[in-house]
């Protein structure tokens, strides 16, 4: 299904609207009758089509949020705009993103708050980054680093589309964290940095470098080997505190008269979280009584568990593959596309996802 209608280029969109009365540029969500929901932004002249009928992108604008309207066939329609975590389950996805329900997590155990100066790798499709700049604010700061080029090009896609424009206090960098950051981060600056990557145990040193004291690290990783790796790495540093490690299990109710149950179905497993503070340059944490001593879990003990640990093991790149991992991974012709289906969602909402500019519409269209 598909909205069609002719637009005027010489007016480009409003940035969309968080509340109010819907305007062009807005993205809406259309629940139909039998619970079918179709998103679409709408544009001057659009309309949204169904086989059922058609409704006027105009015939919404100027009704409150949370409004019902009819189709030419007489169908009622719910009209919403989509909540943060409606528009990331549904937006282009060059790789796996981050689930709200862990997006939600991350945001309060690294205590993002209004202000804070963010670092977060790699960027993804962009999921993540749209929760942390959120949580920023418009005094804040995040900087987001990715190694693929493709992912970052999805991910500004889908940020300016969501927000209507690049925010000024987002910077994206394309490369190896270990190497960029502190080009980019002066020493000892950071709040917060949150690393969703293959191999963040890479990563913790250069994280602390970034950090000030007393800032959070935050890790998020899909199997319980990276847990392990990671969690090992951070004790290893010397520089945090004591690791701690959990995963979200978000399990929904039917909840209709008598007929109250848990839902069938769930998303159970998405990743682990670790969280550790950064220590004061010198501090020595004291030794937890119930952790093994160095004399009863060494080095080789960890290589059978991590065979890049074992004394002659491979290198860490040999061993830690996405597809080891169980991850899924795109094609170079898969990305291209999922870079061009961000892009146009983007334009849609009239912004040049490369610049941030204005850009002539698309037309509104039903997800």
């Amino acid at each position: 299904m598909s909205g069609n209608g002719e637009l005027n280029e010489e007016q480009p969109l409003a940035a969309p609207a968080i509340r109010g009365p819907l305007g062009y540029g807005d993205r809406v969500k259309l629940t139909g009758p039998k619970g079918r929901l179709n998103t679409i932004t709408l544009v001057p002249g659009g309309e949204f089509h169904s086989h059922r009928g058609i409704i006027p992108h105009a015939d919404l604008v100027g009704l409150p949020d949370g409004s019902v309207v009819q189709n030419s066939s007489g169908e009622e329609y719910l009209a919403l705009r989509p909540l943060l975590s409606d528009f990331v389950m549904s937006m282009p996805r060059g790789a796996a993103i981050v689930y709200p329900k862990d997006a939600a997590q991350i945001l309060s155990l690294a205590d993002i708050f209004p202000g804070a100066r963010v670092v977060e790798a790699g960027v993804g499709s962009g999921a993540l980054s749209l929760h942390l700049l959120r949580g920023v604010g418009a005094s804040g700061e995040l900087f987001s680093f990715e190694r693929r080029e493709e992912f970052a090009d999805v991910a500004r896609g889908n940020v300016a589309a969501f927000a209507g424009s690049l925010p000024e206090n987002w910077t994206v960098t394309v490369g190896d964290l270990q190497e960029t950051l502190p080009a980019v981060c002066e020493a000892g600056t950071i709040d917060r940095v949150v690393l969703d990557m293959l191999a963040p145990w890479e990563c913790v040193d250069v994280a602390a470098d970034a950090l000030m004291p007393g800032g959070v690290l935050i890790c998020y990783v899909a199997t319980v080997t990276q847990l392990s790796r990671t969690a090992e790495q951070i004790r290893r540093s010397g520089r945090f505190t004591h690791p701690e490690s959990n995963e979200t299990m978000v399990r929904g109710w039917h909840v209709e008269g008598l007929a109250v149950r848990p839902d069938h179905r769930m998303v159970a497993h998405t990743g682990f979280l670790i969280t550790a503070r950064r220590l004061a340059d010198g501090t020595v944490m004291p030794e937890l009584k119930r952790r093994a001593s160095k004399g009863e879990f060494t080095d080789e003990d960890l290589g059978t568990w991590l065979p890049d640990l074992a004394p002659e093991g491979p290198e860490s790149g040999e061993v830690w593959t996405p597809e080891v991992v169980g991850e899924r991974g795109k094609s170079d012709k898969v990305l291209r596309k999922k870079v061009r289906e961000a892009q146009k969602f983007a334009r849609e909402r009239g912004v040049d996802p490369g610049s941030g500019d204005a850009a002539a519409p698309d037309t509104g269209s039903a997800d």
